[in-house]
């Protein structure tokens, strides 16, 4: 006869708690920067006919199937239609084309991708949103899951099923 006492319970797996895992939400694939500060003159000055002379001239199959973050790491002050005239460059050949930084194309595409995610299925449930994973998951992509889910859900937890901190508690009525 087996002692009851001496069995281990994973109260973990026996739990009602739902992982949210943002990793599956990742989008594989080649992320770049087109950083225009060589278009300046003299590093400072976004002129015109120049630019429009890269515009035509540049080798925009590089960027083929690419996601593409467009930005001015020079402290110059680029007129918003350069930014334009570059994403209509990219259109016929880049993924998706956003103005910022790589952190802010990843945030884009983790959006983009959650866009799909039907939040009712969490009514009521006791979730945790998953903190480790071996992809970089920018903190506005938690702030916006995060703001999503709060509507539906009995509770949110950040971490692990077995170590997390918990975040939101819907009151009891």
């Amino acid at each position: 006869m087996e002692n009851t006492e001496d069995k281990i319970v994973n109260k973990v797996a026996n739990s009602a708690l739902v992982t949210f895992d943002l990793e599956s939400y990742y989008e594989p694939g080649e992320r770049v920067v087109l950083d225009i500060k060589d278009q300046l003159f003299q590093g400072l000055i976004l002129r015109e006919k120049d630019f429009r002379e890269f515009i035509r001239t540049h080798g925009w199959s590089e960027y083929q199937d690419k996601s593409v973050a467009l930005t001015c790491s020079a402290d110059a002050i680029v007129p918003t239609w350069a930014y334009m005239l570059l994403a209509i460059a990219l259109e016929p050949h880049a993924k998706r084309v956003v103005f910022g930084s790589l952190e802010d194309l990843e945030t884009a595409i983790f959006k983009e991708r959650l866009e799909g995610v039907n939040w009712g299925q969490f009514r009521d449930a006791k979730v945790v949103v998953k903190g480790c994973s071996k992809v970089l998951v920018p903190t506005a992509v938690y702030v916006d899951v995060t703001a999503r889910m709060k509507p539906h859900v009995a509770s949110i937890m950040f971490g692990e099923p077995c170590s997390t901190v918990p975040l939101f508690k819907k009151p009891k009525l």
